[in-house]
């Protein structure tokens, strides 16, 4: 069991850390255009509900991938909230 959930630990940093690179690249160039927000609207609420199903089953990594991933695409919702109205005044 330990292995198996070591595996899911691994798979989870490795597929949540595919959205730090997007948070950075917003984060610096102060620009969140090309981010669609009906895509992330939808990726929050997908990562909302995998979170709470992993909540409810106990699974760890399933926690702490989609706890992560929320935090991330939190921050683009904001950056995209932010930034957009920036560009707007």
């Amino acid at each position: 069991m330990i292995v198996v959930e070591f595996i899911g630990f691994i798979a989870a940093l490795l597929s949540t850390m595919g959205f730090l690179p997007q948070v950075i690249k917003t984060w610096q160039t102060r620009s969140a255009d090309d981010l669609s927000m009906d895509t992330i609207i939808v990726l929050l609420i997908g990562v909302f509900l995998w979170l709470l199903y992993g909540l409810m089953n106990k699974d760890r990594p399933l926690i702490f991938a989609n706890g992560l991933t929320m935090i991330f695409v939190s921050f683009l919702l904001y950056f995209k909230v932010k930034f957009n109205d920036r560009s707007n005044k």
